[in-house]
């Protein structure tokens, strides 16, 4: 890696529908095989099912469940004489949301087809799930969180 300059990020353009970058963010990540109509729909299809369910603005819901999702402490690897240790870090935040939206993106995708017709509707699902605090991607950031509290004791090897 280059240490000379400092790497700036890229713009992002907002979306359509809505004009936000997370609805753009979120629709980049359940993009595949760069069809991004089809990720594009389905995601709208998911924000106008969660403003219809809990009657309130799409794009406020969608704040609020990736702010639930947001991990605010995860562990990294730290090599020290030999050994790798679980050292807790604080996470920043572009990380801090790209690591909500993926896990609300893997989450959604794990749900079972058969209650669900659409991946829209199993983002819908899984939006409303964070909402009240609940679901798979809450889980993954209760998880980190557990990870980074048992491994207090190497903090002090942060660097």
């Amino acid at each position: 890696m280059s240490r000379s300059k400092a790497i700036k990020p890229r713009a992002i353009e907002p979306d359509v529908k809505y004009s936000s970058t997370l609805v753009t963010k979120l629709i980049n990540r359940v993009m595949k095989s760069g069809k991004k109509t089809v990720a594009a729909a389905q995601v709208y299809q998911a924000l106008d099912l969660v403003a219809h369910d809990t009657n309130q603005d799409a794009i406020e819901a969608l704040e609020t469940a990736i702010k639930n999702i947001t991990p605010q402490m995860e562990v990294r690897s730290r090599r020290v004489g030999g050994a790798a240790y679980q050292v807790p870090t604080p996470v920043r935040g572009p990380r801090a949301s790209a690591l909500a939206i993926r896990w609300l993106v893997l989450e959604s995708s794990k749900r079972p087809s058969g209650e669900f017709h659409s991946f829209g509707q199993k983002l819908a699902a899984e939006i409303k799930d964070a909402l009240e605090n609940s679901g798979g991607a809450i889980q993954k950031k209760l998880t980190s969180h557990k990870m980074a509290e048992a491994n207090k004791a190497f903090a002090h090897f942060r660097w």
